[in-house]
């Protein structure tokens, strides 16, 4: 009896080691794996009707994996690019603005000499001027390039795996965690309701928002919107003031340079079209992609993940709090958060 219970310690132990081993080796992917996995959930309804088409769902996951590289990966960088040079160029202004004033003026003027766009012969200089220290820097780049394109890869391989046996790995997965099905079920039910609520609930109303003040910004003029835009999108995500901090600042700098008019138009697509946008919108979006989470809650962990793992950490931590939370009412129905147990409750009954 004892080496049996030796050796039964001596397997949970090994098994408990090789299962954080892998999820060590894991970690370096999990957002691909993660945002690919909502990906083929939100898309199963338009799989379904894409198989009956093509007659097939391993070539209705390939034409769904290709429309998004397409028509949203492709877009994506290359406006990325577009919006990193704007916003480094914007930082600088900032920067070399002397006090408040000459920021908020700096912010809507169009001194900034546009993004600057580095080539060949502009690397070649600064490896020549500053040696290893650029070499470290263009490293760095290129290992974050490097980085993004695997990122990208683990991302489409994941969607066309989980489009086309997406329910095999499902039940393969139920099957062989130490959890009851039930369980896993309402698990993986928050896993999904987390990842509708940030892309529904809170990408929505922030992209929507971030589009409408975009178009403001270029409708006045505003030098640099597409970044200012992106800002007041983010800015969206906090409570109240929310919008408020990208598109006063725009108003009053307007209104420093000189153009009354369109900064008092600035406030009022601020005042009674964004900010009434979010008050209209949010609740909608809500009824399709609502987190069981209370708003303050949801913010601090957004943050919180954004403060330990970086800007991925604005999915990680709502996801990781969510399925906290729904673990923990399990155990509450359960009775296993009490001193003893299911036992002592049957004892009191």
């Amino acid at each position: 009896m004892g080496d049996r219970r030796s050796t039964w310690g001596a397997l949970r132990w090994a098994t408990l080691l090789l299962v954080v081993a892998a999820g060590v080796m894991l970690f370096p992917v999990w957002q691909a794996v993660v945002l690919a996995t909502w990906f083929a959930v939100f898309a199963q309804p338009l799989q379904a009707r894409v198989s009956r088409i093509l007659r097939g769902s391993n070539r209705a996951a390939a034409a769904l994996t290709i429309l998004l590289l397409m028509a949203v990966l492709v877009p994506l960088g290359a406006l990325t690019v577009v919006l990193a040079n704007a916003a480094i160029d914007l930082v600088r202004t900032l920067i070399q603005s002397k006090g408040g004033r000459a920021a908020l003026e700096a912010v809507v003027s169009g001194n900034g000499g546009g993004p600057r766009h580095f080539g060949l012969h502009e690397v070649v200089g600064l490896v020549q001027q500053y040696g290893d220290r650029a070499w470290r820097v263009l490293g760095t780049v290129a290992g974050v390039t490097a980085q993004s394109f695997f990122g990208v890869f683990i991302f489409l391989l994941a969607s066309y795996t989980f489009l086309a046996r997406g329910r095999e790995a499902y039940i393969w997965v139920e099957e062989h965690v130490p959890i009851a099905p039930r369980h896993f079920r309402r698990l993986a039910g928050a896993f999904n309701e987390t990842g509708r609520g940030l892309v529904v609930g809170v990408g929505g109303t922030a992209f929507i928002q971030g589009v409408t003040a975009t178009i403001g910004y270029l409708a006045l003029g505003v030098p640099r919107a597409f970044v200012l835009g992106v800002l007041t999108a983010f800015a969206s995500l906090i409570p109240s003031i929310g919008t408020a901090l990208v598109w006063v600042p725009v108003a009053i700098g307007l209104a420093l340079t000189g153009h009354w008019v369109r900064g008092i138009i600035m406030a009022a697509i601020g005042l009674f079209v964004i900010g009434l946008m979010d008050n209209l919108l949010r609740p909608m979006l809500a009824r399709y992609g609502r987190i069981q989470l209370p708003t303050f809650v949801l913010l601090i962990a957004m943050f919180g993940g954004l403060a330990t793992v970086g800007v991925w950490g604005l999915v990680l931590g709502p996801l990781l709090v969510r399925l906290g939370v729904e673990a923990m009412a399990i155990l509450r129905e359960e009775g296993l958060m009490t001193p003893r147990g299911p036992d002592l409750q049957e004892h009191q009954a």
